[in-house]
């Protein structure tokens, strides 16, 4: 049968770690405010190509009813897998049926040889037997190669159309951009609540500020992790239940891959307040005097930040040391996930920093 047995080598998925995000931010700010940007684009179209080809997926995306094409096809691939899966039970039964009673014979046979008279007669039962149970394991055998071809003749098929249209996806995009009507944009546009900046003089207020741009920008980098998560599990999904070749990576790199994101967007949600807080008396404070409570609380967040860094730098050191891998068959490396440990806790000690130095601004300016 078609199989899409994949390895993913360890070094595209750290790869991956940083040049897709890095792709999506440059597209999502490149058709900001672009009303054009919500027409047909080749980069959606080679994006549905790669990802959803087999089904035609980017030829529904550019309003093509040759999409109807690949339909067929993918069905018979889903039909052969079934049938595949089916007769491959079958065949497991009759090979075990066929070498039961090949063991009987044998033992018969022996039997014989020590001049037991019973011995022929379980003999010819046997070979009775045995000649239906070969002729059901070669039908299970042919069921399968039958299986196989079919689903082989589809993939071949769809792979031709998917390296005729990667060809054609230009002509395609641009007929598609001909005959779309313009695009309809909403005069009420939704808009990300940020912080207010930190207007802080001087080169602390520089230092805060600073900070406060990298780890909004390395938010947003993590952040497209859970885009790139949803393809990993889309790939993960049809060759699981289509093509009967379950990865050995896409869970183990998605879970790293949210442990890394948790630990390094941790800075970013203590930035913007979205963390999980208990204020029955901090929300009815005035500016100061939450200023006030966040400069006495910085002494206990300094102090578990200070222990989480330097906790988290021991297990990535010793995990550097050993060149710790998983246990899996994948065997991605341990330290670059643990290294994210003190990496999140040093993003938080500097966005607590600029948050004091803005906290301590405050309560110099403001009275009462």
């Amino acid at each position: 049968m078609p199989s899409i047995g994949f390895t993913l080598p360890h070094w595209i998925f750290w790869a991956a770690l940083v040049v897709f995000p890095l792709i999506a931010i440059t597209m999502a700010r490149r058709t900001k405010d672009d009303p054009d940007s919500a027409r047909a684009n080749k980069f959606l179209a080679y994006l549905f190509w790669l990802f959803g080809g087999f089904i035609g997926m980017h030829r529904i995306y550019l309003k093509n009813y040759l999409a109807l094409l690949y339909m067929p096809l993918f069905l018979a691939i889903i039909w052969g897998g079934f049938n595949y899966r089916d007769a491959r039970e079958d065949l497991s039964k009759a090979r075990q049926n066929v070498e039961s009673l090949v063991r009987l014979q044998d033992r018969a046979k022996a039997s014989l040889a020590r001049g037991q008279a019973s011995a022929q007669k379980r003999i010819d039962d046997v070979e009775k037997k045995l000649a239906p149970a070969r002729v059901e394991e070669a039908a299970a055998q042919a069921d399968i190669d039958k299986a196989n071809l079919t689903m082989r003749i589809a993939a071949g098929l769809t792979l031709v159309l998917l390296l005729v249209d990667a060809a054609l996806i230009p002509g395609l995009v641009r007929r598609a951009r001909e005959t779309e009507p313009p695009p309809v944009i909403s005069e009420v546009e939704p808009h990300f609540v940020d912080d207010a900046p930190i207007n802080v003089p001087g080169p602390l207020g520089a230092f805060a500020r600073g900070v406060d741009r990298m780890v909004a920008g390395l938010g947003e980098l993590v952040a497209y992790w859970s885009v790139l998560a949803v393809f990993a599990y889309f790939f993960e999904v049809v060759a699981r239940y289509v093509f009967n070749s379950p990865t050995n990576w896409v869970h183990e790199s998605a879970f790293l891959m949210f442990g890394m994101q948790y630990m390094i967007a941790g800075a970013y949600a203590y930035r913007g307040e979205s963390h999980v807080r208990v204020d029955l008396v901090y929300s009815h404070l005035s500016e100061r005097g939450k200023a006030m409570c966040d400069v006495a609380g910085s002494v206990l967040f300094f102090v578990f930040v200070g222990v989480l860094m330097a906790t988290g730098w021991t297990f990535a050191w010793q995990s550097m040391q050993a060149h710790e891998v998983s246990f899996t068959e994948w065997g991605i490396q341990y330290w670059p996930v643990k290294l994210t440990i003190p990496i999140g806790a040093f993003l938080l000690a500097l966005v607590g920093a600029a948050r004091l130095i803005k906290d301590i601004h405050v309560l110099a300016t403001t009275k009462g």
